[in-house]
């Protein structure tokens, strides 16, 4: 039987006026909270990947960890009704002269419940087969109300044609799905934001699973299609590019790298001109999340500041020669890079050391990468 370890924490009414807080002794993080003047004690790190307890919120006699919304009870420990294989360490307290006095060791274990993982927290490895091409649209519309879009217009001609090189194609629309927006976990800390995403794991119904599939465990190819919003791309891309940080992250938090060997390349349609703007932006970050960018990486068209004529802009892109001729060799670029990339069999393997880049230095170890397509 482990010895007692009591230690004070301090005046109990500093504990009893906050209905919680997270409290370091050492290396043992507490949650302790009260609840009509009683208190409990129990572990401040989360099973699910160690997140503050004491840092969340109370949910009746609950706590609720403030990174991913798993919930123990106060007292006890044990996992909210349905989940209760889940259980983090209850601890001992008592009150001596006005002061709080906690025992260090626990009064119960921790148990994690076995959850089987995440399918897309797969290893990614490339199957074998044709090159894979995703088009990916990032034009909002009303599907009850559909209207010409240029760019899907364009990205439309760019998978054709990648069809019929023999490359498996296929579109996303992120109009069509249902995903909820970046709650901010990474705010909060660098590990709270979790590969496959903390929402997608949360929420069978999001749909951006599609995405996340698609591109780190599909598709050789991006072919991303957005128009230009106020000099922007899409809120849509936007609201993509926030939950893609899980992707970025991997490599921020484990030296993980999901994207490698992979070609992204781009159109961009807006009725005013900001085309170097956006497309420069979309460059920056689909560089940090690994991929590679054939020469003239994207194509574009704009009708400029003064020509405020959409009806003609619809027309020029619609039946423009050039554009579609554009459209088709971006593509052709795009799959002899990607050509070359898988295969590469002759080069060695090779391990990102992080050397400078975002949380550089030997903060983590370096890890093995993952088998080069075949």
């Amino acid at each position: 039987m482990p010895e007692p370890q009591w230690v004070d924490l301090g005046a109990i009414e500093e504990f009893r006026s906050a209905p919680l807080r997270q409290v370091h002794v050492g290396r043992v993080a507490l949650a302790v909270s009260c609840v009509d003047g009683k208190l409990g004690v129990i572990s401040g790190a989360c099973n699910h990947v160690g997140g503050p307890l004491g840092e969340g919120t109370l949910d009746g006699d609950y706590v609720t960890c403030a990174w991913h919304y798993w919930k123990f009870h106060r007292i006890s420990g044990v996992g909210e009704p349905g989940f209760e294989d889940d259980r983090v360490p209850s601890h001992e307290w008592r009150e001596e002269g006005g002061r709080l006095l906690v025992n260090l060791t626990p009064a119960s274990g921790r148990h994690k419940k076995p959850h089987a993982p995440h399918p897309l927290a797969r290893p990614v490895v490339r199957a074998d087969g044709p090159p894979r091409v995703l088009g990916l649209s990032t034009t909002s519309m009303d599907a009850a109300h559909p209207r010409f879009s240029g760019s899907d217009h364009l990205l439309g001609i760019a998978v054709a044609h990648a069809r019929a090189r023999g490359a498996e194609a296929k579109i996303i629309k992120l109009h069509e799905l249902r995903f909820r927006e970046c709650e901010g976990f990474y705010s909060k800390s660098a590990r709270a934001c979790t590969w496959p995403c903390s929402i997608t794991q949360l929420d069978p119904s999001d749909q951006l699973e599609r995405v996340y599939e698609a591109l780190v465990h599909w598709a050789d190819v991006l072919l991303l299609a957005t128009p230009i919003r106020w000099g922007a791309a899409s809120s849509l891309y936007h609201k993509l590019a926030e939950r893609l940080n899980c992707v970025q992250n991997e490599i921020t938090n484990h030296n993980r790298v999901l994207i490698r060997d992979k070609v992204a390349a781009f159109v961009i349609v807006g009725g005013q001109d900001n085309v170097q703007a956006v497309a420069g932006h979309l460059l920056g970050f689909f560089s940090e999340l690994g991929f590679q960018f054939p020469a003239f990486p994207f194509i574009a068209h704009s009708r400029g500041w003064t020509a405020e004529d959409m009806e003609q802009n619809v027309a020029d892109v619609h039946g423009s020669v050039e554009l579609a001729m554009a459209a088709r060799e971006l593509t052709e670029r795009a799959l002899d890079v990607s050509e070359r990339l898988r295969h590469r069999h002759d080069e060695p393997s090779w391990t990102l050391r992080r050397a400078g880049r975002k949380a550089g230095g030997d903060m983590l170890p370096a890890r093995e990468p993952s088998p080069r397509p075949r």
